[in-house]
């Protein structure tokens, strides 16, 4: 009676193990992408800056994410700056090479005061840094990542920030960013990436 239940358990494995699919081999739990670019930032301060930026996007999910950005914008006229690191979620959708999103983050942003001085023996008027002084701030976004090559994203992004407790109202900046990033391979191709 042993045998014939122990072979009859034998062959029931046996049979699950040779018709089972296979488990897949080569897939990932996250996409990963980093790059760089222009921004150019109109600010409610003094007029507008141009600088640079540096991002990195996590998406752990079809359509939700995280991204880390960080700005440093400069007056061309003076040592005024708008410099921020943010943090926050997104939310995307994959059409073809063309990948739009929204997001929202929160961070500091940091501005260079700078106010003129006149020397007295020369009449000479330079500008001088007088603080430097970091603000909470929250910001609202959108824009698309394309996909060029399947390592190579270029984007186009809009963002709305607001800096609270900036005297004597607040700041409103407003920030387009060009960029590239570099998307690390492995996993799927985008708009496949998850199963």
């Amino acid at each position: 009676m042993k045998i014939p239940v122990v072979g009859l358990l034998f062959a029931a494995l046996g049979s699950t193990v040779a018709f089972g699919q296979a488990s897949t081999t080569a897939s990932r739990t996250f996409d990963l992408q980093a790059g760089g670019g222009f921004s150019y930032v109109r600010s409610d301060y003094s007029g507008s800056y141009k600088g640079g930026a540096l991002y990195t996007t996590l998406d752990f999910s079809p359509h939700f994410g995280a991204e880390f950005e960080f700005h440093q914008a400069d007056s061309p006229k003076n040592p005024t700056y708008e410099r921020t690191y943010e943090f926050g979620a997104r939310y995307h959708r994959t059409y073809g090479r063309f990948e739009p999103f929204a997001k929202v983050a929160y961070g500091r942003g940091v501005f260079n005061f700078v106010d003129y001085f006149t020397d007295p023996t020369t009449g000479k008027t330079t500008p001088k840094v007088v603080a430097n002084l970091a603000y909470n701030e929250i910001a609202f976004g959108g824009g698309t990542d394309y996909r060029l090559l399947p390592w190579l994203n270029l984007r186009g992004e809009y963002e709305y920030q607001t800096w609270h407790s900036f005297p004597p109202n607040g700041l409103t900046p407003q920030v387009i960013t060009i960029g590239v990033a570099y998307h690390f391979p492995g996993g799927l191709e985008k708009g496949r990436r998850f199963k």
